[in-house]
């Protein structure tokens, strides 16, 4: 049996065409149905469908051979136990700090203040504030980050952003970038010797895929 990690929503939608290049179909979609265990049209491989920063546990302890896990996840994670060989190109986004409108942030930084910064990727935060010197409190939050400025939790934010809308809608303004995003394959590295007959194909498959749609062209 063969274990693919997956959350719901986005990285698993786009997830889909490169399922299907390894002749993969799930028999139901997650968001229609509560199992969190789905069946393929493989008997041989199976979806665990978990929380997103769940995946690289499942992977990493092997009750996933292989899961997709977006690049903020795996930081956060620190990626031991995984095998991580390809960038999928998909879910893409990117890191940013952001800032109530007529906060002047530059000037905030410039003269040394000591920020307070909501945000759930506490280690991605505290390397980038480090390596510009800038002195911060983080504080842990696990979702409606948009909120922690506008109530005076916080002075900033560290967050995902796509288009930038719900920022505009809460009248933050995005100042900052810290990386770009997008989501990688993971393998378990015990999986990959022991079923590297089952695995390999996959993973060459989705490489395929990549390749494919960065030259405009099917992969075979």
């Amino acid at each position: 049996m063969m274990t693919i990690a997956l959350s719901k929503g986005r990285i698993f939608e786009e997830t889909l065409p490169l399922l299907a290049v390894a002749g993969i179909v799930p028999a139901e979609n997650p968001e229609q149905s509560r199992k969190l265990i789905i069946g393929t049209n493989r008997k041989e491989v199976r979806l665990v469908i978990v929380r997103a920063s769940d995946v690289p546990t499942y992977v990493q302890y092997g009750a996933a051979d292989i899961g997709i896990a977006g690049k903020d996840i795996l930081l956060e994670h620190g990626g031991v136990g995984l095998y991580q060989p390809l960038d999928l190109a998909i879910a893409k986004c990117r890191m940013s700090v952001a800032v109530p409108e007529g906060f002047d942030y530059a000037a905030a930084v410039k003269r040394g203040a000591r920020l307070r910064v909501a945000t759930k990727y506490l280690n991605t935060a505290r390397e980038h504030f480090a390596a510009k010197g800038v002195h911060v409190d983080l504080i842990k939050l696990y979702g409606s980050m948009e909120l922690a400025p506008l109530v005076g939790l916080a002075d900033a934010i560290v967050d995902l952003v796509s288009s930038g809308a719900t920022l505009r809608a809460n009248h933050l303004l995005e100042v900052e970038e810290i990386m770009q995003i997008s989501s990688r394959l993971v393998v378990n590295q015990a999986a990959l010797k022991m079923k590297r007959d089952r695995l390999q194909p996959l993973i060459d498959a989705f490489a395929g895929a990549i390749i494919g749609a960065i030259s405009g062209t099917t992969a075979p």
